[in-house]
């Protein structure tokens, strides 16, 4: 592929890009959220870990494997190890000069560059003084007020909150029921969900309390234009724009 596929009506939904713009750049790398920062998204997502001696890198998985020929665990792992790593490249495309794990400032520097909406997850749960840490680099080099955390770690989520109770934070699940809802109200988040657990009755609930929808990953227009019907307020795509 070698575009965007787009969305024509979206009805005020917007679109952020997983990753970057990992349906056609490396996922995770400067050349995806430049691609994604040329690009109609809103916002740019992207994933953080803390590193063995506290550096903060951008890589999704938790382990080095599936995008190098080396297997560490980042939060093992020193930063100088990380940052020597040459990345694989993906859909036979050739190695790129910038297929290195980014830091967090480059990142950052990017979305304020283009003006998009920083969506940042925190991965494996966290120290809540390294969760202070990547506050302060959000503030160095990015304005927090445009960026939005998330994170499957509740408990990250909640140590976020009590340091910074006027963030922006979404809680992400493949499930929705009461105690979530119930988790939602009590520490002011906004629900990030996997589309497929999505359901209109979902949206409105949540409209209903005053919070925001996000859904993961969308790549088909279908389910992409059947969300937007019920009003879903963000689209996480790879591909779709």
């Amino acid at each position: 592929m070698s575009n965007t596929i787009k969305i024509e009506k979206k009805n005020g939904t917007q679109f952020i890009a997983h990753r970057g713009l990992s349906g056609l750049e490396l996922e995770n790398t400067i050349s995806a959220f430049v691609a994604a920062g040329n690009r109609s998204y809103v916002g740019i997502e992207t994933d953080v870990h803390v590193t063995h001696d506290g550096k903060f890198v951008v890589f999704h998985d938790d382990t080095t494997e599936r995008l190098s020929n080396e297997n560490y665990r980042l939060t093992e792992t020193d930063y100088s190890t990380l940052k020597s790593l040459t990345l694989k490249p993906q859909k036979n495309r050739t190695v790129g000069s910038d297929f290195i794990i980014p830091d967090l400032k480059d990142y950052l520097s990017i979305c304020k560059y283009y003006g998009k909406i920083a969506v940042l997850e925190l991965k494996e749960r966290m120290a809540p003084q390294h969760i202070a840490e990547i506050y302060a680099e959000v503030e160095k080099y990015y304005d927090p007020k445009k960026l939005i955390f998330i994170s499957f770690s509740l408990q990250n989520l909640i140590d976020l909150r009590q340091q910074q109770p006027d963030a922006t934070i979404q809680y992400l699940v493949q499930e929705f029921n009461d105690d979530i809802l119930a988790t939602l109200k009590q520490y002011n988040f906004d629900l990030d969900i996997g589309h497929w657990v999505c359901s209109k009755e979902v949206i409105d609930t949540c409209h209903a309390n005053n919070i925001k929808v996000n859904v993961w990953t969308v790549d088909n227009p279908g389910d992409a234009e059947r969300l937007i019907d019920y009003g879903v307020d963000y689209i996480t795509s790879n591909i779709l724009e």
